[in-house]
């Protein structure tokens, strides 16, 4: 991210990738299209543009889903972390899903009139009064409006130069186009009078998300309650004991009951920097030393752990904390150093000789 820009960074992965997300939305919207033509035909028959439409609407929403659960799901178990990879590629898909739906529906339903058909969208339906006959296309306009934004900027030179905290910010936005789109479609079903069937699948999704989303959220606060510091004294938090971290892994520590840091065992001791990945704030913790750096666990960023620097040429840097071990005990000073401070690691004793370091 702090080196160079490409459109696509493209490797062999990305690539195969790819290459079945697209083949899995063609295939989708084959199978729709073909299962709907030959199945309801005579007076139930749908027009073939108002397949497509649908189709591509239930592909999108589909893939929103997906990608909502994506996050969560990998929170729960690092079974799903792999999926974060190239989840950028799979949200710019879909959006595009989502334009071609919003394009053809715009097209179909108000490009044979006078008025612009985005003004049509707006003005051709003022029953905001009315839940049976509340205009559902302008949410649908505004969630795509949002998912373009976040198409447009899903690209690490917005990353970069917004911050990353603006721009996951921005991103969270997601939230409210899903919110939009779940209003969209149900109010669609309910004048159109669509079988029961597509909004109780949609509900149901809903449900699942959020519950993974709260599931998640309980076990996030009562890991942040029990991996509390410790007062010990003279400003030092008691974090555990060294033989509670694995080599090569780290504990995950709240400081002052919000800020979590890393606290890393490796080969040459004790070493504590900030949980959050300045990529995307990723949690660092959850990740493990490869090559000698600390691995950010969603997109591989590293970070030697002395210093909290990305290895040259990149120049992406983190706080790190001063550390030390008396007995098997780690004690961190809550005072985070700057970004990129060298700290030396603290020694571990030996568990016969009883030295303190």
């Amino acid at each position: 991210m702090s080196i160079q820009y490409r459109a696509v960074q493209w490797n062999r992965h990305k690539r195969i990738y790819d290459l079945l997300l697209v083949a899995g939305v063609v295939l989708f919207i084959a199978v729709f299209m073909i299962v709907g033509l030959t199945r309801w035909q005579g007076t139930a028959a749908a027009h073939p543009v108002t397949l497509l439409m649908r189709a591509t609407s239930s592909c999108a929403i589909t893939m929103l889903s997906i990608i909502l659960m994506i996050g969560p799901a990998a929170r729960l178990s690092p079974r799903f972390s792999p999926l974060l990879y190239n989840r950028r590629h799979f949200g710019v898909t879909m959006f595009l899903v989502a334009l071609i739906h919003g394009a053809v529906a715009v097209f179909w339903y108000h490009g044979f009139g006078i008025v612009n058909p985005i003004v049509s969208v707006f003005t051709s339906n003022a029953r905001y009064d009315s839940l049976s006959g509340f205009p559902f296309q302008p949410l649908g306009v505004l969630a795509l409006a949002i998912l373009f934004v976040m198409a447009a900027t899903s690209h690490d030179f917005w990353l970069k130069n917004l911050t990353p905290t603006v721009w996951k910010t921005l991103h969270m936005l997601v939230y409210v186009a899903y919110a939009l789109i779940v209003m969209h479609v149900t109010l669609g079903f309910l004048q159109d009078d669509v079988s029961w069937v597509y909004g109780a699948l949609l509900g149901g999704t809903a449900v699942v998300i959020i519950t993974l989303h709260l599931v998640t959220g309980v076990r996030e606060w009562r890991r942040d309650s029990r991996d509390e510091g410790q007062a010990f004294g003279e400003g030092w938090i008691d974090v555990g004991s060294v033989d509670d971290i694995e080599l090569n892994h780290a504990k995950v520590v709240v400081l002052r009951g919000c800020e979590r840091i890393a606290v890393y065992r490796h080969a040459d001791g004790i070493s504590a920097i900030s949980n959050v990945c300045a990529h995307q704030n990723g949690p660092l913790g959850e990740g493990r030393i490869v090559d000698g750096c600390v691995t950010c666990p969603w997109h591989g960023y590293q970070y030697l752990v002395h210093n909290g620097q990305s290895p040259p040429p990149y120049t992406e840097k983190i706080p790190t904390y001063d550390v030390r071990v008396e007995g098997r005990r780690i004690l961190v000073n809550p005072e985070a150093n700057p970004p990129g401070t060298e700290v030396t690691p603290a020694s571990i004793p030996s568990e016969t000789s009883g030295d303190r370091a």
